[in-house]
């Protein structure tokens, strides 16, 4: 009489295989292939913004429409302060909370310097151009935060103030789809937008 082999549990009999060929299968399909997609999808429909929103003149990048830089001249519209040094590899805020003093010596020291730079009291410095962004690599100001710095700008250019005036409105963007946000004005693109009235 042959005695009956019990048959080997399914887990013994399938191994390690299966969970392999799927790990496998998995790590191609969603850490490749959709990955390649993304990127194929947004380079076609959103072709300027996937390759970084570059703003070029005379076939040079002079940088991203999406990223504030700083402007060591007088002729240029200052953005705002950047806790991350305007270095997007290390983009951050101050994690610096309202109540916390050093923060609150390093806004008034930054107030009287702006306020010193564009010859306005204190007290109409817009909090934008002394406080830094979440980010900090925010490229846009409010119609505010420019306009304090038309009289600096249009002296150091030797422009009517009122010229200056215009490319800021020029400059300023409504609101996203009208409700998104309040209007700003891309700081990279006024300065350029300047420097091409002077030519």
């Amino acid at each position: 009489m042959n005695a009956s082999i019990p048959a080997q549990p399914l887990q013994e009999r399938v191994g390690l295989r299966a969970p392999l060929l799927f790990a496998v299968v998995i790590l191609v399909l969603f850490g490749l292939l959709y990955s390649l997609a993304g990127t194929a999808l947004g380079r076609a429909l959103f072709p300027v913004q996937a390759a970084g929103s570059l703003v070029e003149r005379g076939g040079r990048v002079v940088g991203s429409a999406l990223v504030a830089q700083p402007f060591a001249d007088a002729r240029y519209f200052q953005p705002r302060p950047s806790a991350a040094s305007y270095d997007p590899m290390a983009a951050a805020g101050s994690n610096m909370a309202r109540s916390n003093p050093d923060l609150r010596k390093r806004v008034d020291a930054a107030t009287a310097e702006v306020a010193a730079r564009e010859g306005v009291a204190p007290s109409d410095v817009p909090a934008e151009l002394v406080t830094q962004s979440g980010g900090g690599l925010d490229p846009h100001l409010t119609p505010a935060g420019a306009r304090v710095q038309v009289a600096r700008v249009a002296k150091a250019r030797g422009l009517d103030p009122r010229v200056v005036q215009q490319a800021v409105d020029a400059a300023t963007e409504a609101s996203q789809f009208g409700v998104l946000g309040q209007p700003r004005v891309n700081v990279l693109r006024l300065n350029l937008a300047l420097d091409a009235q002077a030519r």
